[in-house]
């Protein structure tokens, strides 16, 4: 026996769209309401005095320009260039660390190290010598390098060549009230819009 759907016969299409919305900072985001509740005429750009860009848990650096993350807020889609932050720990007698402290949104920190070692193994980067994951709490990858090597062209290399710098993809496309109150439609929002609904 057909199913009850079968027997009276449907058509239809289903549509797939994707939504990929970065986390931002609670504070800045409630000032920006705030600031929008008082004064309903602001536009995207005005609310951008509050939210400065993404606040993504692991850290990083947000490399784009405030020309650039001003056009991702006002069109609800672009392109976020992320990368790992870095510093220079000496050991003496010349030697030192590069201490990676914080890696891009998603990125697996064991496969980060895990790439991190192939290019050791490989001698793809002879001045790198070794790594290691001390991370607890806090992010900690140490990087060996030889004696006077320099450390820029070290994670110039790193950046380009491994997941240590990556794209995070902004998509804002939410459902929003339509008039049937059970139906949400889809729309890619700016960032005023977005706090409006919210």
């Amino acid at each position: 026996r057909l199913p009850q759907l079968l027997m009276n016969g449907t058509t239809g299409i289903a549509v797939g769209m994707a939504t990929n919305i970065p986390p931002h900072n609670i504070g800045e985001l409630v000032d920006a309401c705030v600031d929008l509740i008082a004064h309903p005429k602001l536009e995207t750009k005005d609310l951008l005095k509050h939210i400065k860009g993404p606040d993504f848990p692991t850290g990083g650096q947000v490399l784009n320009s405030k020309a650039e993350l001003k056009e991702i807020y006002t069109s609800g889609q672009g392109s976020v260039r992320l990368r790992g932050e870095w510093k220079l720990e000496e050991k003496g007698r010349g030697v030192q660390h590069i201490i990676v402290t914080s890696i891009p949104y998603t990125v697996n920190k064991s496969t980060l190290v895990s790439k991190i070692g192939e290019v050791v193994r490989e001698r793809k980067l002879p001045p790198l010598t070794d790594v290691r994951d001390e991370s607890t709490k806090e992010v900690r990858i140490v990087l060996e390098i030889k004696k006077d090597s320099d450390p820029e062209l070290v994670m110039a290399y790193l950046y380009k060549h491994t997941p240590l710098q990556t794209n995070f993809g902004v998509n804002l496309t939410c459902l929003v009230p339509s008039d049937n109150p059970e139906v949400g439609t889809p729309q890619r929002l700016d960032l005023k819009a977005m706090l409006r609904y919210f």
